[in-house]
């Protein structure tokens, strides 16, 4: 009498085809990433002076603005502001300090579009207003990113 052939092994089990188990891994693996890995949350979106926006008047403490805010790398500061009269520039501790557009990094960007959108990194960043005498005003900005 002549065994039957099948896919079973000699103990009467059965094992998948590797395709099968391959897949069955691969679909386990995902899902504990998933798991695992937290998703990637949108960061808090500041308007910079709240309503009075970017701007010398009404006169606003940007200082006052920032203190009791905690910032995360991946916020966002918006900047509102009128054309005719400002601009936002990232500069350096220095060009902070003194009032003047420097270079952060190699590079100091100015944004004039009015409403300018800016995503934190971590450190310390550094914006003042570029039209003259608008700084030393105070229209700068200090924030500390955690």
């Amino acid at each position: 009498m002549a065994a039957a052939r099948g896919r079973g092994s000699a103990a009467g089990g059965s094992r998948a085809p590797p395709l099968v188990a391959g897949a069955a891994f691969l679909c386990v693996a995902v899902l504990l990433l998933a798991v695992a890995t937290p998703a990637a949350e949108a960061g808090t979106t500041y308007l910079v002076g709240d309503a009075a926006g970017w701007t010398l008047r009404p006169k606003v403490d940007y200082g006052q603005w920032v203190a009791g805010k905690t910032f995360h790398a991946g916020d966002i500061l918006v900047f509102k502001y009128n054309t005719t009269y400002h601009d936002v520039a990232w500069v350096s501790k220095g060009g902070y300090r003194n009032c003047i557009v420097s270079p952060k990094g190699g590079r100091a960007p100015v944004y004039h579009t009015g409403h300018d959108a800016v995503t934190l990194p971590r450190g310390t960043h550094y914006f003042i207003c570029g039209t003259p005498g608008h700084c030393s005003a105070g229209m700068k900005l200090a924030v500390t990113v955690y």
